[in-house]
């Protein structure tokens, strides 16, 4: 197993925990609504994907309330 020889300075850990950052999602626009989307993802604004209507409503009805 390999051991190393000497000991890694604070400057050089750094400088490559430097790359572990966390990047901000990608964003990409709607073709219908105009809105802010994630890629390959069904608009949660307008419920299209590929030009297709896939989400319709805001969920499921009922004819009685909630206590």
């Amino acid at each position: 197993m390999a051991v190393p020889k000497q000991k890694q300075s604070h400057s050089r850990t750094s400088k490559r925990r430097a790359q572990h950052k966390v990047s901000p999602p990608a964003l990409g626009v709607c073709p219908r609504c105009h809105s802010p989307r994630r890629p390959h993802r069904v608009c949660q604004v307008c419920g299209t994907y590929a030009g297709r209507e896939i989400l319709t409503g805001t969920g499921p009805e009922h004819d009685h309330d909630h206590a």
